[in-house]
């Protein structure tokens, strides 16, 4: 009886040895797996200042990335802080090491001074949500009326 007691036990302990080992090489995997997922690293960094403006003027930038990762990236939607704002991405997948852009095309119609917008990338990437930035001045039209 004693001696079964033993076996049972080590059986107990080695199993519980394989399920560690089975946690470890899922967090392993996991890790390799992220660090080989798509990534988009962008040309610039920071806030792109397209400067002053004329209320109703129309500007436009394109920012420019790179796929680092080692499978493709694939851009699922890009969202605008603001109706103003009309973003333009790739739909087809961008292989490793390609390079792509997202156009942000930004309309100062009827707005005034200082203009901050965010535009959000929703890709296949870690983390999945990417921010890019713009500001702008926007100026009142000159007083045609005025000789």
């Amino acid at each position: 009886m004693k001696n079964w007691f033993y076996i049972v036990a080590l059986g107990t302990l080695t199993l519980g040895q394989f399920s560690c080992d089975n946690r470890q090489q899922g967090q392993e995997a996991q890790t390799t797996a992220s660090e080989k997922s798509p990534k988009i690293k962008f040309a610039e960094n920071g806030i792109y200042d397209f400067g002053e403006m004329v209320e109703g003027d129309t500007v436009e930038h394109v920012f420019a990335f790179t796929n680092t990762g080692e499978f493709p990236l694939i851009i699922n939607n890009v969202t605008a802080s603001c109706g103003c704002t009309t973003p333009e991405w790739p739909h087809e997948p961008v292989m490793p090491g390609q390079q792509s852009s997202v156009t942000v095309r930004f309309n100062s119609r009827s707005k005034m001074g200082e203009q901050n917008k965010t535009i959000t990338i929703f890709a296949n990437t870690d983390p999945a949500m990417t921010d890019l930035q713009f500001r702008a001045l926007v100026m009142p039209k000159p007083d045609s009326t005025k000789s």
